[in-house]
């Protein structure tokens, strides 16, 4: 089977930023291995997070695609494992895939001693849709209102102030750790199941703090329901060039970032894999899923199998170095 060239250009260090070239043509099957029936996508967050908002654009345009009812399952919990967890365990006939991120195949492998799945052997790589940046932010109460004044603020009372994200061990809470450790604050964790929760929660004002994946904090960002501080990337997001960056904001080299990636469960037959990756690449390529996801403040992608498992192997390597700048992750 003939593939085209393809390079994937990553730098493992904490402040890299993804390089990932758009993906080979793979030969078309020449009968559907598709599985009749249903197929579940198991979002391992809860409902209404960034994750979801993805995934349920995702599964619907698939299903369209490849005339199969594409169902999202919303598993939360755990720091991500048990969603995952369930999929690991799933039959490889294409039935139950997986919206993984760098929390189920990369965070959770380096700080979780009892790991309910083996990341790097568990799951067949399909494809990764797009990569999302974290935001930090705050209720309108507080009195910050740029990353400075809530590093000040927050010194100066040592220990009042906690932040919110959307589960243990998950991108944003170790977004908030490495703030954390480069600012010199003393701020507790509070872990939701899920960023959804969390929000609702900053909105009513009961967290004062959040950090959460920018895509499920866009629709309150233009609502004006939370003040918005900093981007975590090193370079400020298109939809929102008005963010400044927290490197920017005084806090220099502070970089982080998410991404959703489709996965299934080990020992998937290759053509079966690749048929559902050439469908995944076709539905990230259509311009109204390109639109919604930039929309949603995520780059689309749309990758080979090769290009996910290198990236899994590379972020791993670059996560390692963040959590072990940070003297480990402690997990509940």
């Amino acid at each position: 089977m003939h593939r085209s060239s393809r390079r994937l250009l990553l730098q493992a260090s904490a402040s890299s930023l993804l390089g990932l070239a758009i993906r080979p043509a793979l030969a078309q099957p020449a009968a559907s291995t598709l599985p009749k029936g249903n197929i579940t996508l198991v979002v391992p967050f809860a409902a209404g997070g960034a994750t979801d908002v993805v995934s349920r654009l995702v599964a619907q345009k698939l299903g369209e695609r490849i005339q199969r009812t594409v169902v999202v399952e919303n598993i939360g919990g755990g720091g991500a494992t048990i969603g995952a967890a369930k999929v690991a365990r799933a039959a490889p006939d294409g039935h139950t895939l997986l919206m993984g991120t760098i929390a189920t195949h990369v965070i959770n492998p380096l700080s979780m001693a009892q790991l309910p799945y083996n990341a790097q052997t568990g799951f067949t790589p399909i494809s990764l849709i797009a990569t999302v940046p974290n935001v930090l932010l705050v209720h309108p109460s507080v009195k910050a209102r740029n990353v400075q004044e809530l590093i000040a603020l927050v010194k100066s009372q040592p220990g009042k102030f906690s932040y919110g994200t959307s589960g243990v061990g998950t991108p944003p809470h170790l977004s908030g750790e490495l703030l954390k450790s480069m600012a010199g604050l003393e701020m507790g964790h509070v872990p939701y199941k899920g960023g959804g929760p969390a929000m609702a929660d900053l909105v009513a004002g009961h967290i004062p703090i959040l950090f959460d994946v920018l895509t499920g904090a866009a629709a309150h960002i233009r609502a004006g329901a939370v003040r918005t501080l900093g981007v975590t990337t090193r370079e400020r997001v298109a939809s929102f060039p008005e963010i400044p960056t927290i490197a920017e904001s005084g806090v220099a080299g502070y970089e982080t970032w998410t991404w959703n990636a489709i996965f299934g469960p080990a020992g998937m037959p290759r053509p079966l894999v690749e048929e559902l990756s050439l469908a995944l690449q076709a539905v990230v390529a259509l311009p109204d899923v390109q639109a919604r996801l930039k929309d949603l403040s995520a780059t689309p992608v749309g990758s080979t199998p090769e290009a996910l498992t290198t990236l899994v192997r590379t972020e791993t390597e670059k996560w390692r170095a963040v959590i072990q700048s940070i003297g480990g992750l402690k997990r509940d």
